[in-house]
Order: C-alpha cells, then structure tokens, then sequence
C-alpha cells in the first residue's frame, strides 16, 4: 500500500511537469483529470482508523467533481471556444520545464523548513503538495489562453487538497471540502464567461482581451458615445 501511494505522489509530480510542457489544451484537461483521481484518493490513504463511509464518501464527491465533472465543463467550453492549443504563452514550454524543476527543488526544501509531523501519509507528499501549488500558480501567470488559465486554478485547488491531506490537519477535509466547492463555481462561472465572449469575439486570449480598455481610451469621445 505504501509503495503504491508513493508511486501515485510521483506520478501527480510528473503530471505537473506534463502540464507545463504541453500546449495541447484537450490533453492538458485529461491531465488535469487524472491529478484529481489521485488527489481525490488522498482521504483513503490518510485513513488513520480505518477506512470509514464518511471518508469514502469524500474520496466519491471529490473524485467526481475534479475527475469527472469539472473536466466534462472544461471540455464543452474549449469546444465552443474553439480552441486547440495554447500557441503564444507568457514564458515559452522548454523555460516552463526548467521553471518548474526549479520549483520542484524549491519545495523539496520547503517541506524540509516545514515542522515535523508525527503522522504523514508520506514523506514526499508535502513537497508533492507545494510543488502542485507553485505549478498551478506558474500556469495561471505564465498562460494567456482563459481555459488554460483555469486549469491552473484547478491544479492550485489540488496543492492545498493534498497538503491538508498529506499533513493530516484537522477538520482538514471539511475545509478543503468547501474550497472544491469555491473551485466548481470558479470553473462554472469561467465556462459561461468563455461562451460569452467566445460569441463576442473570435479569441478567448486573456492577453488581448485585457488590451480593451487601453483601446477605448484612446478612441475620440463622440466615437465613445
């Protein structure tokens, strides 16, 4: 069991480095998925008395918003977006794979500043968790494309859901629980903003979009009118 949860912790790691190396949007939804199926068996792993209803209820709920549903909303938003790739990023893929094993190392030695617990689910999970929330934060400031800006948010939600897991903080779950919670309606509201304005214009670039205003201050005043 041990060498089974470790072995999913890597691969929740290799995800992260997976994301910031790919443009392909579609893809990068299905990664995005398979983290929140790993994430969301944290509450079984963390099970210090057993494996109870309530915690397998938990593991259900979160497996099926990060796993299933919240990838089924992001896919119907890139398909009325239109949108395939994210092809002109902030920080380019080749600097994004060397940012985030800098931060790979950077959260190794966090975790080592980082007060010891008496019980962890492993001692690789809260280097895991800091390095899925520096990721998630990475994509959110390094992407200009609305989806991929989301997807970030999503793979920041599931560095604090595995530290509260890894840590075994109290009540840590009911909190997280709410944070999910905050998260769904991020991802709801953000898929009703991008079929607004993917009806508006013929681009979801955040980059572009924020370029609006400066564009309207510069029109004469009757134009504005």
């Amino acid at each position: 069991m041990d060498n089974f949860r470790d072995l999913l912790i890597v691969l929740l790691m290799l995800i992260n480095l997976m994301l910031l190396a790919s443009s392909r949007i579609r893809y990068c939804i299905k990664i995005v998925a398979f983290q929140g199926l790993i994430v969301g068996l944290v509450p079984i792993f963390a099970a210090e008395n057993g494996i109870g209803i309530g915690i397998i209820l938990t593991a259900l709920c979160v497996i099926a918003v990060k796993c299933v549903l919240l990838p089924i909303l992001l896919q119907r938003s890139q398909i009325i977006a239109d949108v395939r790739r994210e092809v002109d990023p902030f920080v380019g893929y080749t600097a994004s794979i060397f940012i985030g094993i800098a931060a790979l190392v950077i959260s190794f030695w966090i975790s080592t500043r980082l007060p010891q617990m008496e019980k962890q689910v492993s001692h690789i999970a809260a280097p895991a968790a800091i390095f899925t929330v520096l990721s998630g934060l990475f994509i959110i400031m390094s992407r200009k494309i609305a989806l991929t800006q989301v997807l970030g948010y999503l793979v920041f939600e599931n560095g604090i859901y595995l530290f509260g897991g890894a840590m075994l903080l109290e009540n840590g779950f009911i909190i997280e629980l709410g944070i999910l919670l905050d998260v769904f309606v991020l991802v709801f509201v953000m898929g009703i903003a991008v079929f607004h304005i993917s009806q508006e214009f013929n681009h979801i670039d955040t980059d572009r979009l924020s370029q609006l205003g400066d564009w309207n201050a510069e029109l004469p005043e009757e134009i504005k009118k």
